[in-house]
C-alpha cells in the first residue's frame, strides 16, 4: 500500500481495511446480478410464449407456467440477498430493479386489462416492504458492531489501535505476504516519570506521545505507510509498508524519534523524551508474527544494553547470541548466589583399565531445574569474568566429597581440578587451596590442578612462581589441552607439572590419517622427554584405545571407560576397585 498524502486518516482506513468483513467482492455481486436478470428473462419467455407448453416432469405432463412462481421467488431471493451481504449499494440495486419490475408489471395489467397479473404486483411490493425492513435492521446491527469494534481495537487511552488491531494487521500482512518491518518502541525512563510525577500525569506524557505519532502516520508525511499501535503500558508498536530500502524503514523510525525531540509540557513541567527502536522485518528476517515480536524485542533490549546515542537497531542473528550469552550470565549469577553449581567426576584410567582417579567437571541447572551444557555456560563464564567463581565452587566441593571419600575408603585415588588463568591469577588463589585441604582433609598428593598452556605465554613469570608454591605444598600440576595452544618448549621444559593431558580433539582426528597419528604420538613422546605422564582425553571407540596403546600413552579419560558420575557412583566405582 502506498502512502497518500491527501489522506488523513490512514489509521482508520487500515482499520476498515483489515477489520471489517467485506463481503461484497464484485464477483459475488454480478453473479447475483446475472441470476437475478436469467430468472427475469425466463419468467419473461413463459409470459409471451410458453403458458400452454408442457414439459414431462417424473412421468406426468407439466405446465410452464406452473414454473413462473419458482423463478419469480428465486429472483426475488437474490435481491433480498443483495440486501443482507452487500448493505447501501444493495438495497439502492435491489430497490431500484423491484421499482422498474414493478412498473412494468402494473403497466402490462393495464394495458392488457389482465388481473393475472395480480399476484406479481402483490408479490413486487412484499418484496420491496421485504428489504425496506432488513436494510433498516441491517443499519442498526451495522452501528452495533462498529461499535463493538471501535471498542475491541482501540485503546482507550491513547484512541491508537491496540494489540488487538495489530496482530489482526500482522496476521492479515503475512496472510497476503507483502513485505513490511515490524518496529518496537518502548519509551526509556518512563517509570521515573510515574514515580515522580504521579500515573496521571504519565498517563498524559502517553497521550501526547500517541498523538504526535499518530499524526505522522495519518498525513503519511514519512513517506511510507505506517500503522502506529499501543500495546501496553509505555510500549508501542509500528508497522511500515511501502518502503523500498532499509534506509527508507530508518528515515520513518527517524521521523517519530524526532516528535519526541520536541518539549513536552504536562501540569506546566517540562518532559524531554526518548525512545529505543528495535526492528524486524517480514519476510527477511522472520517469517510468523512470533518471530517478528521476538526479534524486534531482541533489537530493543540490546539498544538499551548498549546505551549510546543511537536509539534504532536491525535486528541480526548475532543479536540473539548476545541475548543468550545475557541470559546465561544471568543464570550463572544466580547459581553462585544460591550455591547450586554443582560437579560431576568423569574417572581416569591407566592402560591396564585400573583406576587412577577423577576429574571434577563443573554442572549447573537454572532455577526452573533445566540442565545448562557446559559448552555454553563454561564460556560465558569465561567471557563475563565469572569462571574463577565457577573454579572455586567446583574445587570446594569436589575437594570435600573427595576428601570424606579419601577418609572413608582410605584410598588413594587422584582429584583433579580445573583452574582458569583467571583463577590461577588471584592472589587469593594460594590461601584458596590452603583452605580447601585444610577444611577437606584431602591430602595435598591426592590433589591435582589443571592449568591450560595459554598461561605460561600470558603471565609466565607469575605463573611459574604460583605453580611452584602449589608444588611446595605436595599438590600435583597438570598442562590441560595441551596443543591447542602455543606451548614454548622452552617453558615446558621448566615447567613443575607431572602430568600432559592431549585435548580430545586431536583424539578425534587421530586415527583418520598417518600424520594425525604420528602428532598425537609426537605430543606423547615430548611429554616423556620431559618426565611427564601423558592422558588422553575424549577417548570413546576400541579403535582410538588400541592406538593410544601402541603410541605408548599412559592414562586415558573419556567415554570408553566412564562418562562423568554422581557423588554416589563415583562412590561405587571407587568400592569397586578396591574390591577388585
Amino acid at each position: 500500500m502506498k502512502p497518500n498524502n491527501n489522506d488523513k486518516n490512514n489509521l482508520r482506513n487500515t482499520l476498515d481495511d483489515v477489520l471489517i468483513n467485506k463481503m461484497h467482492s464484485k464477483a459475488a455481486f454480478a453473479l447475483l446480478l446475472l441470476l437475478y436478470a436469467a430468472t427475469t428473462a425466463a419468467i419473461r419467455m413463459i409470459a409471451l410464449g410458453g403458458a400452454n407448453t408442457y414439459l414431462m416432469l417424473i412421468g406426468r405432463s407439466v405446465p410452464i407456467g406452473g414454473f413462473t412462481g419458482i423463478f419469480s421467488n428465486l429472483a426475488n431471493i437474490c435481491l433480498v440477498t443483495l440486501v443482507v451481504f452487500f448493505g447501501k449499494i444493495g438495497f439502492v440495486t435491489a430497490l431500484g430493479l423491484l421499482l422498474m419490475q414493478f412498473s412494468m408489471i402494473f403497466l402490462e395489467m393495464v394495458t392488457q386489462h389482465s388481473t393475472t397479473y395480480l399476484p406479481g404486483v402483490f408479490g413486487n411490493a412484499l418484496t420491496i416492504l421485504a428489504i425496506i425492513i432488513i436494510y433498516l435492521k441491517s443499519a442498526k446491527v451495522n452501528e452495533y458492531q462498529t461499535r463493538m469494534r471501535e471498542q475491541a481495537v482501540t485503546d482507550r487511552l491513547t484512541g491508537l489501535p491496540n494489540r488487538f488491531a495489530c496482530s489482526e494487521l500482522l496476521n492479515e500482512l503475512i496472510r497476503i505476504g507483502e513485505r513490511f518491518a515490524l518496529v518496537h518502541i518502548d519509551i526509556n525512563g518512563f517509570k521515573s516519570i510515574n514515580s515522580s510525577m504521579g500515573y496521571e500525569a504519565g498517563n498524559k506524557v502517553l497521550i501526547e506521545i500517541a498523538q504526535r505519532w499518530k499524526d505522522i502516520a495519518d498525513t503519511g508525511v514519512s513517506g511510507t505507510s505506517d500503522f502506529i499501535t499501543r500495546v501496553s503500558g509505555d510500549e508501542y508498536v509500528l508497522i511500515i509498508r511501502g518502503y523500498n530500502s532499509d534506509e527508507a524503514i530508518r528515515k520513518t523510525i527517524s521521523h517519530y524519534e524526532s516528535a519526541l525531540g520536541k518539549r513536552l509540557t504536562i501540569d506546566n513541567c517540562d518532559f524531554f523524551i526518548t525512545a529505543s527502536f528495535g526492528y524486524a522485518e517480514y519476510p527477511s528476517d522472520a517469517s510468523t508474527t512470533d518471530s517478528l515480536f521476538s526479534y524486534a524485542d531482541t533489537a530493543i533490549h540490546e539498544v538499551k544494553r548498549l546505551k549510546n546515542s543511537n536509539h534504532i537497531l536491525r535486528f541480526t542473528p548475532d543479536l540473539l547470541k548476545i541475548e543468550r550469552t545475557i541470559e546465561i550470565e544471568g543464570k550463572i549469577r544466580d547459581a553462585l548466589e544460591n550455591d547450586t553449581i554443582s560437579f560431576r567426576l568423569q574417572p581416569q584410567f591407566d592402560m591396564s583399565h585400573k583406576l587412577r582417579g577423577f576429574e571434577a567437571l563443573a554442572r549447573m541447572r537454572d532455577s526452573d531445574g533445566n540442565i545448562i551444557a557446559p559448552s555454553e555456560f563454561i564460556p560465558v563464564a569465561e567471557k563475563v569474568g565469572l569462571i574463577d567463581k565457577v573454579d572455586s565452587a567446583v574445587f570446594r566441593k569436589a575437594a570435600m566429597f573427595f576428601g570424606g571419600l579419601c577418609k572413608k575408603t582410605d584410598t588413594k585415588l587422584m582429584l583433579s581440578v580445573n583452574a582458569s588463568v583467571r583463577h590461577l591469577m588471584k592472589n587469593g588463589f594460594l590461601n584458596e587451596v590452603r583452605w580447601v585441604l585444610s577444611t577437606s582433609g584431602l591430602p595435598p598428593q591426592q590433589l591435582e590442578i589443571e592449568i591450560t598452556e595459554s598461561i605460561m605465554i600470558d603471565s609466565a613469570e607469575k605463573a611459574f612462581q604460583c605453580i611452584t608454591e602449589i608444588r611446595d605444598m605436595g599438590v600435583q600440576i597438570a598442562i590441560d589441552d595441551f596443543g591447542t595452544g602455543y606451548s614454548s618448549l622452552s617453558y615446558l621444559n621448566n615447567f613443575p607439572a607431572n602430568l600432559l593431558k592431549i585435548d580430545k580433539s586431536f583424539i578425534d582426528k587421530m586415527n583418520s590419517g598417518d600424520s594425525s597419528k604420528q602428532y598425537v604420538a609426537a605430543i606423547i613422546s615430548i611429554g616423556h622427554i620431559m618426565g611427564f605422564d601423558v592422558i588422553s582425553e575424549g577417548v570413546e571407540d576400541p579403535d582410538q584405545l588400541e592406538t593410544l596403546k601402541d603410541i605408548g600413552c599412559d592414562l586415558i579419560q573419556g567415554f570408553i571407560w566412564g562418562r562423568p558420575l554422581h557423588k554416589k557412583d563415583a562412590e561405587q566405582l571407587v568400592m569397586e576397585n578396591l574390591n577388585s
